[in-house]
């Protein structure tokens, strides 16, 4: 997200701040450190980091706040759980506030919409899906790739289209008639490539994906 510090008043910067702050504290204390033992996963995890930066910068838009880029959340959250999802998407947002030279007063907000609610949203996505669905090769990488990254996308769109709104910089009018539409165009893309991503991954590396088990997904099918 790229909500310039100059659209809402400040009241709601430093609230999201005071949000974000515990929450990234919370994640670096319980995210699974030692999964990074192999370089590979370190490796990946850098490696992804620096892609989701180039994919943040690279947003369309044409008012102040109201700007779409892929987000990245899901393919994060499935190969390295929600903790390190979390840090990585904080540290992309943390490189395009200083490459934009923004401001760091939108900060805490801009990366609890994209990295707190996107990774939030495909978490809780993956449970529902895992429990509610048949435990299947392509249930997986179907439901979890490509339908969970949709929704995603859409879901992240509908709050800050609501938050906009509420903050009063936009009527509720322009923004689910003229700014949300576009999310859900922006998460077919984005499953398409969250779904294409996560089938080689399991396909050939499937010990990059911490949520992809041989065992619970390939056995006995």
């Amino acid at each position: 997200m790229n909500i310039p510090g100059t659209l809402l008043d400040e009241g709601w910067f430093w609230a999201a701040w005071l949000v974000w702050l515990p929450l990234f504290v919370r994640c670096v204390w319980r995210a699974p450190w030692l999964r990074f033992r192999e370089s590979t996963h370190l490796n990946l995890w850098l490696g992804m980091i620096v892609a989701l930066m180039l994919l943040w910068s690279m947003k369309a838009g044409v008012q102040p706040g109201l700007s779409l880029h892929f987000i990245g959340a899901t393919v994060l959250t499935l190969c390295f759980g929600p903790q390190l999802a979390f840090i990585g998407l904080s540290l992309v947002a943390a490189a395009v506030t200083l490459n934009s030279g923004s401001g760091w007063l939108a900060y805490g907000l801009n990366t609890l919409l994209g990295a707190g609610v996107g990774v939030g949203l495909s978490q809780l996505l993956y449970r529902l899906l895992s429990t509610a669905l048949p435990r299947h090769f392509f249930v997986y990488i179907f439901v979890n790739g490509f339908f969970a990254t949709a929704l995603m996308v859409v879901g992240v769109g509908f709050v800050v289209s609501v938050l906009l709104a509420v903050a009063g910089a936009y009527t509720w009018d322009y923004l689910f008639a003229e700014y949300f539409p576009y999310f859900i165009l922006l998460g077919f893309a984005e499953a398409w490539l969250s779904g294409m991503a996560m089938t080689l991954f399991v396909v050939y590396c499937p010990g990059w994906v911490v949520t992809f088990d041989d065992a619970r997904y390939l056995a006995n099918k």
